[in-house]
């Protein structure tokens, strides 16, 4: 059981991933914005960060850069719908596990989700 932070601002997608990995056995908790991660992250550990890339006021490359700076040893996993945003997060590909497109399948997000934690830290 991992402890995961999702960061994501459709309320839809933020509880249905919710719903999926704490049926894994994760221990999640949710925010909607890359703001509210900061601050979450800011209090306690996560394992997983899971995180879409375009949301208000802190968006995940900013949150991911913040995130892999104060805690190294945390996986990153982020989210998109946009192909110039998957290319941006892919120019992070040292402080970041994986970028999953949406639209995804539960099954693909929990795959993800396993090959993140599973997989080598970020360099």
């Amino acid at each position: 059981m991992a402890k995961i932070l999702i960061a994501e601002d459709e309320q839809s997608v933020r509880e249905l991933l919710s719903i999926a990995l704490r049926r894994k056995g994760h221990d999640v908790q949710t925010v909607a914005d890359g703001s509210e991660a900061l601050m979450a992250l800011s209090q306690e550990r996560f394992d997983l960060l899971l995180t879409d890339i375009v949301m208000p006021v802190v968006d995940g490359i900013a949150l991911s850069l913040k995130a892999a700076r104060d805690d190294p040893d945390m996986r990153i996993l982020m989210m998109t719908g946009y192909a110039a945003e998957r290319q941006r997060a892919y120019n992070l590909e040292e402080l970041i596990h994986d970028v999953v497109l949406k639209p995804f399948t539960m099954h693909d997000i929990g795959v993800a989700v396993e090959a993140a934690l599973k997989g080598p830290a970020a360099a």
